[in-house]
């Protein structure tokens, strides 16, 4: 199970459920992958709705790196990701959200 107080997001791999977390070495990782110049920049990259299916694919292996799963974007080309697409986009987009702010708590 995911600790968002920790900043992990849960994704479900190939049936198997992962943790995913963006540590330092992750961030610094997704910063060279994705060719930003800052971690401002590629924030502002995802708020803006200027990301790609490559993005995201390279957010979540990110993410599942810093979670502890030794995993490359090629490994991922063939696995079925819980909700598609869509499903790994909004856990790349809360993945992101988490890495910089606390969890929502119900008052």
């Amino acid at each position: 199970m995911a600790n968002p107080w920790t900043g992990e997001v849960a994704l479900v791999v190939d049936g198997r459920p992962r943790a995913m977390k963006l540590t330092l070495g992750a961030l610094a990782e997704l910063e060279a992958r994705l060719e930003a110049d800052t971690l401002v920049a590629m924030i502002e990259r995802f708020e803006a709705g200027a990301f790609s299916t490559r993005d995201v694919l390279a957010l979540v292996v990110a993410g599942l790196r810093g979670g502890g799963w030794d995993v490359t974007a090629r490994d991922l080309l063939a696995a079925e990701i819980e909700g598609g697409p869509v499903g790994a986009a909004r856990a790349a987009a809360q993945l992101l959200a988490r890495a910089f702010a606390l969890p929502d708590v119900a008052k």
